[in-house]
């Protein structure tokens, strides 16, 4: 099995145009609905996200202001080890939800 590199610890946020938030959100309902792992460019670095990522909705309210979240989650071991990782079968993934 590939030896995974440690990334380092990451918390960023991106403004991007509507029309490419647009894009990026099309690519990722299909990737979803399709049970595929989906890859996204978010500030230079590249990110993975597996088919079996948690999905999270979180609504926050105050001081005036509102704040939806679509929240994709998973443990790196979770992930594919690269491109030509192969995902399992429908039938034999299972979600895990963060702890």
């Amino acid at each position: 099995m590939a030896q995974r590199k440690k990334k380092a610890a990451r918390d960023v946020e991106k403004d991007y145009p509507r029309a490419q938030f647009v894009a990026k959100l099309r690519r990722l309902a299909d990737a979803l609905e399709e049970g595929r792992r989906f890859q996204i460019r978010i500030a230079g670095e590249r990110v993975s996200i597996p088919s079996t990522a948690s999905i999270t909705l979180e609504h926050e309210r105050g001081d005036g202001e509102e704040e939806v979240e679509f929240q994709l989650a998973w443990r790196l071991d979770d992930a594919p080890a690269g491109p030509s990782a192969r995902r399992r079968p429908a039938s034999r993934r299972r979600a895990k939800r963060l702890r």
